[in-house]
């Protein structure tokens, strides 16, 4: 059985001890263990451990934030060894799902909200892979529905999307090695 742990914490250490101290001096025997949760929950001013309990449950569900997607720590730190320091891609991940996740890494190095040529976009990813295929990255993002294209190939634009969770995460890491490569 495992057990919830309730934080206690006291803003007047004077007031608690008081507290305590009054509520010892009625009892003429050692208090058990119930009996003393119900003095520490009565000195921080509920009416014993179960409504201290039931207050600190519903603090926790009312702060809590809301339920994220779960990441997969595991795959993203798998993704993330197929970028160097400066959070280029050096080589193409054989697995379709690494794929997808380091195509999110690149997306997020693309402006948004601005139209590039062909020969734009060629040039931001040619400076985001060290493997030279930067049309196979090309196809990859439109493939993936992470850019869009003119009819004609002309024109390209990153698609504003929400990232998943695993992208987030990636991106996030990706920006921090950024920063600390950048440090050095």
């Amino acid at each position: 059985m495992s057990r919830t742990s309730f934080p206690f914490a006291t803003d007047d250490i004077s007031a608690l001890a008081r507290s305590l101290r009054g509520q010892l001096t009625t009892v003429d025997r050692l208090p058990g263990h119930v009996e003393i949760l119900n003095m520490l929950a009565r000195s921080a001013g509920c009416r014993n451990y179960q409504h201290f309990r039931a207050q600190a449950a519903a603090q926790d569900r009312l702060a809590a934030p809301p339920a994220a997607d779960p990441v997969d720590h595991l795959k993203v730190e798998r993704a993330a060894r197929h970028f160097d320091p400066k959070g280029r891609l050096i080589r193409w991940p054989a697995k379709a799902s690494d794929q997808s996740l380091c195509l999110w890494g690149l997306w997020a190095t693309i402006p948004a909200g601005e139209i590039f040529a062909e020969g734009q976009i060629n040039e931001i990813l040619k400076s985001r892979h060290l493997f030279g295929d930067h049309a196979l990255l090309r196809r990859a993002l439109y493939d993936g529905d992470l850019v869009s294209r003119t009819a004609d190939g002309r024109e390209y634009r990153r698609i504003e999307r929400r990232p998943p969770a695993d992208a987030v995460a990636l991106i996030q890491h990706l920006n921090a090695r950024k920063m600390a490569s950048a440090v050095m």
